[in-house]
């Protein structure tokens, strides 16, 4: 991706007034600053000279420029939207655009930056660093919005299947509801062992008796024929 940045040169005049060459003074040491790579000296610079000159276009715009170069992108965004609303010339009209359209881009506000790119080049439709970052943003538009569809769909996703468990769990509650009382006691091992011991030991007793019973029912049952 190209951020191609430009800074707007000063044409110094003769005669100007006295607080314009203090403002081209500070314009002039902030883009020394900036072309050394100390963007946040240029930057104090810069504001210096808008405080001469709130409506200096320089100012504003080598300002926006730095705080680029900052990572500042949301006032970057801001200083050269401030300038796209003013007529200014084509070619400058352009370069505010194409750095406005750089500024949304690197914010990820890509649909803002498409139109940026757009209004520059209908300025300067020859810039080919525009255009490449146009097709750039175009990209990267959809495949945010690829993404956003896709987070969309798992979220109904999630909230069908949380649906359906939901279901299922008040469907086990209403089943456990209507199935009969069942004895939950559970016996120890010990226990257990103890009931089937009493049980073998009912049947033994039992099982005497009955052959007693028999017995009695034999020897009673026995008629001697004399």
């Amino acid at each position: 991706m190209r951020t191609t940045l430009i800074l707007l040169l000063l044409s110094l005049m003769l005669n100007v007034p006295v607080f314009a060459q203090k403002e081209n003074t500070l314009l002039r040491k902030g883009n020394t600053q900036y072309d050394k790579g100390d963007y946040k000296e240029a930057e104090k610079d810069y504001r210096k000279a808008l405080e001469i000159n709130k409506e200096s276009v320089k100012g504003k715009f080598n300002l926006g420029t730095a705080v680029y170069k900052e990572k500042n992108f949301e006032e970057a965004a801001k200083l050269y939207g401030d300038l796209s609303s003013k007529n200014q010339d084509r070619d400058i009209e352009a370069q505010i655009y194409h750095n406005l359209g750089n500024s949304y881009l690197e914010a990820k506000q890509y649909d803002k930056s498409i139109l940026a790119y757009k209004n520059s080049l209908m300025n300067k439709p020859s810039d080919l660093d525009t255009k490449y970052n146009l097709e750039y943003a175009k990209m990267m538009l959809k495949k945010q919005q690829e993404q956003q569809q896709k987070k969309q769909d798992k979220q109904n996703q999630d909230k069908k299947d949380q649906k359906k468990d939901q279901k299922k769990q008040d469907q086990n509650k209403q089943d456990q509801k209507n199935q009969p009382p069942q004895d939950q006691k559970k016996l120890s091992k010990e226990d257990a062992n103890r009931m089937l011991e009493a049980l073998k030991n009912d049947e033994k007793k039992t099982m005497q008796k009955v052959k007693k019973e028999k017995a009695k029912v034999q020897v009673t049952g026995i008629e001697k024929d004399w």
